[in-house]
């Protein structure tokens, strides 16, 4: 998948950079296998990811209920954790299956290829999930031939008129022109992130380019609300539902008044896809929401989401999941001890996972993570190590207390962090225990994450 090279004449088009998957060094993951399946945890060099396939796998099914019930299909987001045992098990769950997926890199797109996710029919749609930088048009027009060849289909996402451009002036170039599939990234009122709002002006100016272009299809509609996060309670997380299909809602509708008060353009020949969610706004999509969904609805349905699978303490927060739901966790040695140290005397201990282990990422509950089954919290990191304070048992969730709840030198603890998706990065592999098969304190397989960009 190398990228198509062409005179680079416009000034629009710059010089096209290449994803160098073909030499993204990664480990083996048959050798880390032979080295780890069936050992404990306990036998293992910290700090580690560990991710619990049962509890990945539930959250899988769950998810694809939640979209069934709002009558709505289900894109998966991959980013969070980047491998091909996950990606299959978010599309082909015992509640249901889809195909689709959202990717944050182009090496995500190009590690799903090299997988053979798309070549066994797991993978047949696939949505470059960032506004399309100019200098990666060339390795996305070459994925996209890649993709089509296996019968998989590319899209991307644009919110401005200089992106609709740079597609017109590359295609200019090929003796063989397509039309690229597009979602239109909507802003539902979040803490401006990409998108535009559908009732500004350079939203209909945009759609207005978008529709009259000969080197785009519109696809449909994409919004996050990435501000349902600070949601604690279903009926929070439902009006950030709403507020996001009522965002890709009005630009359809917008779009459609364009197209018939429009004699040069073409009804479209599918319903647009309105695509819309964010782990909160899905855990909330109920069939309760349904009939006021789906009342006026200018297009076909569409839920998108990442985190979900493995869910953290930001998502604890939303008050939408319990501490059994989450799938992930940090494995940590305890590296020494300060008697009475802490806040009004208490004591603290220092743990070998920091900054890089565990992020900063941050959220309603205080610091970076908190200890299963000990009233412990990692209130302070730096870069290769943390600082555990003790907590109130008022504020003591990840139970059942694991016996009298102190830490002593050498012991092993095991973290939720605050945002799963930035901790996971961090890491060259995951240990999988399945809580389904065992205790899940022994190892039963290693994933390895696609790095790079």
């Amino acid at each position: 998948m190398s990228a198509e090279e062409h005179p680079q004449s416009n000034p629009l088009i710059p010089k096209q950079s290449r994803t160098p998957y073909h030499i993204s060094g990664k480990p083996e993951k048959q050798d880390l296998v032979d080295e780890y399946k069936g050992k404990n945890l306990d036998a293992l060099r910290t700090p580690a990811l560990i991710i619990d396939r049962a509890v990945f796998a539930r959250n899988c099914a769950k998810m694809h209920e939640h979209a069934k019930a709002l009558g709505a299909r289900f894109r998966a987001h991959v980013k969070s954790h980047k491998t091909p045992e996950g990606t299959r098990l978010q599309l082909l769950s015992n509640a249901d299956e889809t195909h689709s997926i959202v990717v944050s890199t182009v090496m995500e797109v190009c590690e799903v290829f090299r997988a053979g996710l798309m070549a066994d029919g797991t993978v047949k749609d696939v949505l470059y999930g960032l506004p399309m930088a100019p200098n990666k048009i060339a390795d996305l027009s070459a994925l996209t031939d890649e993709l089509s060849a296996v019968g998989a289909s590319m899209r991307i996402l644009i919110d401005h008129p200089d992106q609709v451009k740079v597609i017109e002036a590359w295609e200019s170039t090929k003796a063989n022109q397509r039309r690229w599939s597009v979602f239109i990234k909507v802003d539902c009122g979040n803490h401006r992130r990409a998108g535009l709002r559908p009732e500004s002006p350079a939203f209909e100016q945009l759609l207005r380019d978008v529709l009259a272009s000969s080197s785009i299809s519109l696809y449909g509609f994409y919004t996050h609300a990435g501000n349902s996060y600070a949601s604690t309670s279903f009926t929070e997380a439902a009006d950030f539902l709403l507020a996001e299909v009522n965002a890709v809602n009005s630009a359809a509708s917008l779009a459609l008044r364009i197209i018939a008060d429009t004699p040069s353009l073409q009804q479209p020949r599918e319903p647009f896809v309105l695509s819309v969610g964010a782990t909160p706004t899905a855990h909330a999509a109920k069939a309760e929401l349904k009939a006021r969904i789906e009342a006026g609805l200018k297009g076909v349905l569409e839920l998108h989401a990442g985190n979900y699978p493995l869910l953290d303490l930001q998502q604890l927060n939303t008050g939408l999941i319990t501490h059994r739901d989450i799938a992930q966790r940090v494995l940590a040695t305890v590296i020494s001890y300060y008697p009475g140290r802490g806040e009004g005397g208490s004591d603290e201990a220092m743990c070998d996972a920091g900054a890089l282990a565990m992020s900063k990422d941050t959220g309603p509950r205080p610091g970076y993570g908190d200890v299963i089954g000990k009233p412990w919290r990692l209130s302070r990191v730096a870069q290769e190590h943390g600082i555990l304070s003790m907590m109130s048992p008022a504020s003591f969730e990840l139970g059942p207390l694991q016996g009298d709840g102190s830490l002593k030198l050498g012991d092993m603890v095991q973290i939720v962090g605050q945002h799963a998706c930035l901790i996971l990065a961090g890491y060259p592999w995951y240990y999988v225990v399945d809580s389904d098969v065992s205790d899940a304190n022994v190892v039963v397989d290693v994933w390895v994450p696609w790095k790079g960009w």
